[in-house]
């Protein structure tokens, strides 16, 4: 099974613009009502827009990644990849690849604005299990569903096995 979240991510870039064009403007009508004659003074409330403004920029920067799962053959692929850039470089790159005997567990860590894949595989080199996790936030229901599946099915043939 092989998939991307590449037509759900597609919203990210369009949400990253209407936040910095709405913090620009805002902050522009800060610095007028700052320099203005009257005696009114700039509040706190003036600038609350902004905070949450940039709250939510980072918030959708932590969130907004691609993701690429690939169970084809006899490895496992997990890709996160940074949104803006992607096609023509890759940047906040984490990724994992490995045998599919290797996989111990995964975890789907869903929570109500983050969605968070954990994988626990057996190492050679360190004691006991290496963990990696994945943000898959922008991922569709089908595609979880699918993903959980063919991990179960994996997971499941290992302790098999063993």
């Amino acid at each position: 099974m092989r998939f991307k979240n590449t037509s759900e991510i597609k919203i990210v870039p369009s949400i990253y613009i209407i936040i910095v064009a709405a913090f620009i403007t805002n902050l522009f009508v800060n610095f007028e009502l700052m320099s203005s004659d009257t005696e009114e003074s700039v509040k706190f409330s003036h600038f609350l827009p902004n905070i949450l403004l940039m709250l939510f920029g980072v918030y959708f920067h932590r969130i907004g990644q691609l993701f690429e799962f690939d169970s084809d053959g006899e490895t496992l692929n997990f890709k996160n990849n940074g949104v803006f850039f992607s096609k023509f470089m890759e940047y906040r790159v984490k990724r994992a690849e490995f045998p599919k005997g290797k996989l111990v567990k995964f975890e789907l860590d869903d929570y109500f604005i983050f969605t968070r894949l954990k994988i626990f595989i057996r190492s050679r080199r360190k004691r006991g299990w290496r963990k990696y996790s994945f943000n898959i936030t922008f991922l569709g229901k089908k595609k979880k569903k699918g993903l959980v599946e063919a991990l179960n099915k994996v997971v499941q043939k290992n302790n098999a096995i063993s």
